[in-house]
């Protein structure tokens, strides 16, 4: 009678491979990382482009580079910022104040020191939360200026406004507290550097 023997393998102890799930782990890591870079550079492109506009408003009111202020009509110059906008608005519920404070000294100061400071922080990346604030209350103040709910301006003529509501104001408005929630001064900006400092630690809304 023959024996056989049969090998029978001990299963020992396996240990579940997760190599599978770390490297699934790792690709979502780095799909995160690079939306988030994506992110980043996205909106710290539209900060700088923003910037650059509320900026670019500034130097041309005070130097009259004769785009839409013609040279030698800058404030520099003795002209003045408001005068001709506000003195041009021909409809909404505050055309008669605004006219009242077109050309005044202190709506210049105010209006200039406003398009220069917001831009200023939106180019540096910083204090995004004041610069959202002040520049919200600056397009909504503009908005009022152009009304474009109305169809008519005081006398008679079209107003030719493209939309009841919606315009480019209002789209500034948002991008400002867009770019601020999303702290867009840390990427390509001094936002990281700003946030550190004593000062805007103790008040957030500086950031």
């Amino acid at each position: 009678m023959a024996l056989h023997e049969h090998s029978h393998r001990s299963p020992g102890l396996h240990l579940p491979s997760f190599r599978r799930n770390r490297t699934a782990s790792e690709s979502a890591v780095s799909a995160r990382t690079d939306t988030n870079t994506a992110q980043g550079y996205a909106f710290s492109s539209l900060r700088l482009l923003t910037g650059f506009v509320f900026l670019w408003a500034f130097l041309d009111k005070t130097f009259g580079f004769g785009y839409a202020t013609p040279s030698g009509k800058g404030w520099i110059d003795g002209g003045s910022p408001t005068k001709g906008f506000l003195g041009s608005v021909a409809a909404g519920p505050m055309k008669s104040t605004f006219h009242s404070w077109a050309g005044d000294p202190w709506a210049d100061w105010l209006f200039m020191l406003g398009l220069l400071g917001i831009g200023v922080a939106l180019i540096a990346g910083v204090a995004l939360r004041f610069a959202a604030l002040a520049g919200t209350f600056m397009m909504a103040l503009m908005w009022i200026a152009e009304w474009p709910p109305a169809k008519h301006l005081s006398d008679g003529s079209a107003s030719m406004s493209t939309n009841p509501f919606v315009d480019y104001h209002l789209i500034y408005a948002v991008v400002l507290i867009a770019l601020a929630a999303a702290s867009a001064g840390h990427t390509l900006g001094l936002g990281r550097i700003w946030a550190k400092l004593p000062i805007v630690r103790h008040s957030r809304w500086l950031r």
